[in-house]
This record gives structure tokens, C-alpha cells and sequence, in this order.
């Protein structure tokens, strides 16, 4: 065979787990391309094209190598003095180590001798023949295999009845083309062939004899019914979706999740329209929406103002002639599942929120952290007081009853059968109830935002009340030490970090991070653990992290960072303040100035008061410097307290001639206890009027 072609290897199974087959596919694509790679048969310019489908995990290699070329090799031996002698000549230690990597004394001209570090060693040269295509493949297909990401492996018997095997699903048969032939590798207690089945029912022919690597894809649509790539059958998925929505002035559902899990159930999309009695639309759309979705892979349909209609779209894996009997077998198959929600909708209304409470002290929450009744108090008390220090005592009412009420439809049957619903019913159930439409936005939002890009509660109540159940459940898990390690959080308290942090920031509430600590702890009992300082920290490196995806510099989040500010909605603001200073000429001196200072006072044996005594100024740049910084301190100090960080910042400037002065000039550790006292006090207020904003020798060069 030539040399240079593209290779086809192709493992047909039984049908794959839908959830994992995009991930299954790229990744057996990207294993084996790189054990080909790793052993010289394949080049990073390779193109590599991986083909996944519900039977089916291929890859498509361009440029792969009959034989991989020889290579030189070059083994360490020993240092040249161990190895030989005086004259010379090699020792008994270099012709036994020569023996230990199968050689002998025909190779001695071979040896060689350069540098390696500050020592001169030994080194025999010689070439490794390249592995043909049959072996490297092997390799590559066995290491490919066995670092699938496989959910969960099955066990089962090959034809023998004896040997078993160990996969995702029972395999059924393997294809490995060089071009137009059979590179011989076995898989799975299957040998390498040329053929490969279609779908089940469409198939042209079957089975389907590949002609070589490059037809596949094209043989598998035209002759097997099948799209074999997974991007390809997504784009033809989704062009049908859109193309079949736009036919009824309607929008399919936007769910990327639902749009994989549907390409990898089947081999050929065909949409189809179906539709349901509009009388079901009387239950929510959330709810209806959810069932067809996660019960039937279905598409809602929506109309222009994002409602649900009575229409929707289902993916057949046949293309029937006559699409009548699955249009009608989808329909009748939807009918029970939307009757189920509106039983459970009619049901649930026949008790208020409110009467359901009482039975959550029955619900257990956590073994540590008692009851979900015993949690419902606590998010009241942690509810009550942000809302009275944002809004007084009327909207601490509000919280404190949506608070109460937040959780009771958990006790209800709609979420009962779709947890995801949590929140949403609640909100449906309160305005049922006749409750203030503040209140059941409140208790609806509660649990926002849900994922990173997730809207953020609606109104003051509903951010009161989010902000204190993220805050109790991280209080709570912290206090029993349930931190998250590593990759590891069960509890998905990074992403309830994320979400007070967005609310503090992004609805800039005037709120103190330590004082909310403070009052999430205070609402468990006195024996709950006390991890304050564990909790401020693993959210001060959340907000790092927040700050930074924000697209802020890692310096100046740093910098505003380390100067603390007690409320987080600040940073914003200050960041912007830093961006703009850094601007100016006299920034990198004032930074490298404000570190000076810093170490400075750090190296003091005592403890250096802000203060000083005018009447101890006895060089000129230190009155002067004393005279700048009053005046600074006045213009910067009010812009502060204003609110304006840029002004307070940008006033700083006018320091920079009296601060290098006073460098070159004074000698601020004088003999005279007084004067060095004095002198160090000048430099605290100097050092504290420049970190008010952000700690500005962070941004030292």
C-alpha cells in the first residue's frame, strides 16, 4: 500500500446511553488520533473528523503513514569517566551496561561522547524503526477504548459463551480502512473488516460495504440511511426544527440540551407537527413544557410573545410515506402525560401554601442541619434582616412571609413529579392563594440565579430572600464542614457563592459582607459550627474569580481586593476608579512609592500611629509633604465620601513631587526617637489616604 492515506476505524454497537454520546464520540476521535500521533503515524496538521451516532463511534484521520518513518534514538549510558579508562578504552562497566540495552562491543563506534548539564557522559546512538500501521493502530484502538469516558460499563459474553467483555454496550462489529484496505486490529473480541450496518428499517442495503476511508460518511447516508457524524445530524435536526416551526408562524423551545439528547437518539431526523387540545394550555406553560421535554423529548412550540401553544414538534427516526400513524401515535402518547399535569395543577390548588408548612418540619433537610421546617426559620430570620437594612420595616414583612412560604410547594404533587418546578409552582400557588403579586414573584425567584447567565430575582423581597437562602446554606454546610475540596462540591456551593455575589454587585445592595456572615450564622443554633472566617474567604476567592471573568485586570482586582471594602457593590466602581488612574503619568511612581511606604512601616518595631506633630518637621520636603497631603486629603477624602473613586484617585496625583522629594531628602529612621516617630507618622497618613480605594502598591510594576 502507499504510503500516505487516510484512515477510517469504526466501532458498531448496540445503542449508546444518548446522554453521553457527543462526549463518547470526540473523545474516542481525539484518543486515538493522539495515539497515532504519539507513535509517528499520524502529523499534527492530521485532520481529525469524529463521527458519532446512536450505533455507532468512528473517526476519520487524514495523512496517516503505512509504516512511521525510523527515528534516532539516543540511550544514556554512564559518564565518560566510569566508562573509560585512561587510554581510552571501554571499561568492564561500559561493555556490561552495553549488554543491558542489548548490545554489545560491535557497537562501541556508536558511542558517543558530549555534555549533559556540567557533567560529560556516554551515550549510544542508533535508530528505532518505525511501527508499521497495524501495530501503532492496535495500541492506539486498545488506549482508546480504555480511557473512554464511559457513565457506567456493562459486562457481557461474546459468541464462545465463555470470554467476557467489559463495555459501554455489547459491540457488534469493527472497521479499520487505510485507504481502500483493511488494516488488521482486533477490538473487543472483533476482527477488522470492511462492512458496517445502517438503520434498522431505511437501510438501503446491509450490510453496507465500504469502498475505502474517504466514503463513508456519504455511503452511510446514501446506502445505510444514516447521518453519521454527530454535527452533521445536529445542523439537519435543527434546520428541520426551524424550518417546520416557521411553517406555523411559531418558535421551537430553545434548549441545547434537549437538541444533543434528540441527535444522538436517532440515525436520520425526520420532524414531524403534531398537536394537543388547547384546553391543556389552562395548566402552566412551565409545566407542560417540562413534561413533553423530559418525558417525550418533544419541541414545544411558542408564538411570537414566548407562549406555549397547543402545537408541537417530535423527531421520528423513520420517514413513513404516509406520517399519519406517528403523528397520531405521538399525539395519543402526549395526551396522558399533559392530563397528569393538570391533575397535579388542580390538586395542588385545593390547599393553600401556607396550609403546607407546617408539614415541611417533617421533610428532613440535611442529618446535621435538622428538619426543612427547622431550615424555613432560618431563612426567615437571615430574610428579615437584609430586607429591614434595604427597605425598613415594610419589606421586611414581605420577606418574612415569602420566606415562609418559599419552600411549602415542595410538599406539592406538581413538584413532587418535576423537581425542576421548585420556586415556579410556588409562585403560581401564591397568586392562587390571592397573595401579593410581590410576594409570589418573590417566592418564584428565590432560588435565582439557578446557573451562571441566570436572570436575578425580580424585586427587592425576592432578592432579600435568595440572598438569605444561599446565605443559610452556606453558613450551614460550612459550619459542619462541608467545604468544597478540589473538583468536588456536592452541594454546588461555588455556584451559590457565584449568585450572592451577582446579586450584591449587579443590584448594587448596600450591604456589608461581614454583617451578612454574621447574621447567617447567628441564625443557627449556639453549638452550629463557626467557619465565619472559612466563609469569607471562599467567597472573597469567588469574587476574584467573578471580577476577573468580568474582564477585569488580575492586577487591579488584586489591588481593590486587598484594600477590603465592607460592601462588595463597590467594586465595580472602584475597578473603574483604578483602570483610570492607572492612566496617569504619576501612577507607577505613586505605586512604587505607596510599597516603599509599605514596607517601611512594616519594619517598624512599634506600632506607627497616623498621627504627627507639626512642630517636629524640621526638613523642608517633610513640611511640604505635610502641607500636600492636608490638601490632597480634603479634595480625595470628600470625593470618597461621595462616592466618586476616580476623583479620589486622580487626586493622589498632585503627591508625587512632594513624596519623591521627601525620599531623596529626608532619612526618615533619624536618631531622634521623636523625629523617626513623627516621620513614620507622616508616612501612615500618607499610606492610608493613598489605599483608600484599592491598595495601590499592587500595581507596582
Amino acid at each position: 500500500m502507499s504510503n500516505h492515506k487516510n484512515l477510517l476505524v469504526e466501532l458498531f454497537v448496540e445503542e449508546l446511553p444518548p446522554k453521553s454520546l457527543k462526549k463518547l464520540g470526540e473523545a474516542f476521535a481525539a484518543d486515538l488520533a493522539k495515539g497515532l500521533r504519539a507513535q509517528g503515524l499520524a502529523s499534527e496538521q492530521s485532520a481529525v473528523t469524529p463521527f458519532a451516532s446512536p450505533r455507532r463511534l468512528a473517526v476519520h484521520v487524514s495523512g496517516v503513514l503505512a509504516r512511521a518513518a525510523d527515528r534516532a534514538v539516543s540511550v544514556k549510558l554512564m559518564p565518560v569517566s566510569v566508562g573509560l579508562a585512561a587510554d581510552g578504552k571501554p571499561t568492564p562497566a561500559l561493555l556490561k551496561k552495553l549488554a543491558a540495552v542489548g548490545a554489545d562491543e560491535s557497537a562501541l563506534p556508536r558511542v558517543t561522547r558530549r555534555m549533559d548539564g556540567k557533567a560529560e557522559l556516554l551515550f549510544l546512538e542508533g535508530t528505532a524503526e518505525g511501527v508499521p500501521l497495524a501495530q501503532g493502530l492496535q495500541q492506539a484502538l486498545d488506549e482508546a477504548l480504555a480511557s473512554l469516558p464511559i457513565p457506567k460499563v456493562m459486562q457481557y459474553q461474546l459468541a464462545d459463551g465463555w470470554t467476557s467483555v467489559h463495555f459501554v454496550r455489547p459491540a457488534h462489529g469493527l472497521v479499520a480502512l487505510h485507504g481502500a484496505e483493511v488494516v488488521p486490529v482486533t477490538a473487543l473480541g472483533l476482527e477488522a473488516g470492511r462492512q458496517t450496518r445502517g438503520h434498522r428499517f431505511e437501510a438501503q442495503m446491509d450490510p453496507v460495504v465500504l469502498l475505502d476511508a474517504d466514503h463513508y460518511a456519504r455511503q452511510l447516508e446514501e446506502q445505510g440511511g444514516v447521518i453519521a457524524g454527530f454535527a452533521a445530524r445536529h445542523g439537519e435536526l435543527l434546520r428541520q426544527l426551524q424550518v417546520a416551526a416557521a411553517k406555523e408562524g411559531l418558535t421551537p423551545i430553545d434548549d441545547a440540551e434537549l437538541l444533543d439528547e434528540v441527535t444522538a437518539l436517532v440515525e436520520r431526523p425526520n420532524v414531524l407537527l403534531c398537536q394537543f387540545e388547547p384546553d391543556f394550555l389552562a395548566v402552566p406553560q412551565e409545566c407542560l413544557i417540562l413534561t413533553m421535554k423530559a418525558n417525550q423529548k418533544y419541541f414545544p412550540l411558542l408564538d411570537a410573545e414566548g407562549r406555549l401553544t397547543n402545537k408541537f414538534l417530535v423527531v421520528s427516526n423513520i420517514r413513513p410515506a404516509d406520517a399519519s400513524r406517528v403523528i397520531g401515535g405521538n399525539e395519543r402518547v402526549v395526551r396522558p402525560r399533559l392530563a397528569d399535569a393538570k391533575f397535579f395543577f388542580d390538586q395542588d390548588r385545593r390547599k393553600t401554601l401556607a396550609s403546607r408548612v407546617d408539614g415541611l418540619a417533617k421533610v428532613v433537610y440535611h442529618a446535621k442541619l435538622g428538619t426543612m421546617g427547622e431550615r424555613v426559620e432560618r431563612v426567615r430570620k437571615i430574610a428579615t434582616e437584609i430586607a429591614r437594612a434595604i427597605g425598613g420595616d415594610v419589606l421586611a414583612k414581605q420577606a418574612d412571609q415569602a420566606a415562609l412560604l418559599a419552600k411549602a410547594d415542595l410538599l406539592t404533587d406538581m413538584v413532587g413529579e418535576f423537581p425542576e418546578l421548585q420556586g415556579i409552582m410556588g409562585g403560581y400557588y401564591a397568586r392562587h392563594d390571592g397573595l401579593a403579586e410581590d410576594i409570589a414573584f418573590a417566592i418564584e425567584d428565590h432560588y435565582k440565579p439557578r446557573f451562571a447567565g441566570d436572570a436575578l430575582p425580580r424585586n427587592a423581597t425576592g432578592l432579600a430572600v435568595a440572598l438569605a437562602d444561599k446565605l443559610e446554606t452556606l453558613a450551614g454546610l460550612f459550619g459542619i464542614g462541608q467545604v468544597p475540596t478540589g473538583d468536588k462540591d456536592p452541594f454546588a456551593l461555588r455556584r451559590h457563592a457565584l449568585g450572592l455575589i451577582r446579586m450584591l454587585i449587579e443590584r448594587e445592595m448596600p450591604l456589608e459582607l461581614a454583617h451578612l456572615v454574621s447574621i447567617a450564622f447567628a441564625a443557627f443554633p449556639a453549638g452550629h459550627g463557626q467557619a465565619q472566617a472559612e466563609l469569607s474567604y471562599f467567597l472573597r476567592e469567588r469574587l476574584v474569580g467573578y471580577l476577573r471573568e468580568a474582564g477585569y485586570q488580575t492586577q487591579d482586582v488584586e489591588a481593590v481586593v486587598e484594600a477590603r471594602p465592607a460592601r462588595w457593590a463597590e467594586f465595580p466602581k472602584r475597578l473603574d476608579a483604578v483602570r483610570a488612574f492607572k492612566a496617569l503619568p504619576e501612577a507607577q511612581p505613586l505605586a512604587a512609592a505607596n510599597k516603599r511606604v509599605g514596607n517601611i512601616l512594616k519594619k517598624s518595631e512599634d506600632k506607627v500611629a497616623a498621627v504627627t506633630d507639626a512642630t517636629l518637621f524640621v526638613e523642608p520636603a517633610e513640611r511640604a509633604l505635610a502641607d500636600a497631603l492636608e490638601s490632597v486629603a480634603l479634595r480625595s477624602e470628600a470625593a470618597f465620601a461621595a462616592g466618586d473613586y476616580t476623583g479620589s484617585l486622580q487626586a493622589l496625583a498632585a503627591l508625587k513631587a512632594p513624596v519623591d522629594a521627601f525620599f531623596d531628602t529626608v532619612m526618615v529612621n533619624a536618631e531622634d526617637p521623636r523625629l523617626r516617630a513623627n516621620r513614620l507618622g507622616l508616612l501612615a497618613r500618607l499610606h492610608a489616604l493613598m489605599n483608600r480605594v484599592a491598595d495601590l502598591s499592587r500595581l507596582a510594576a
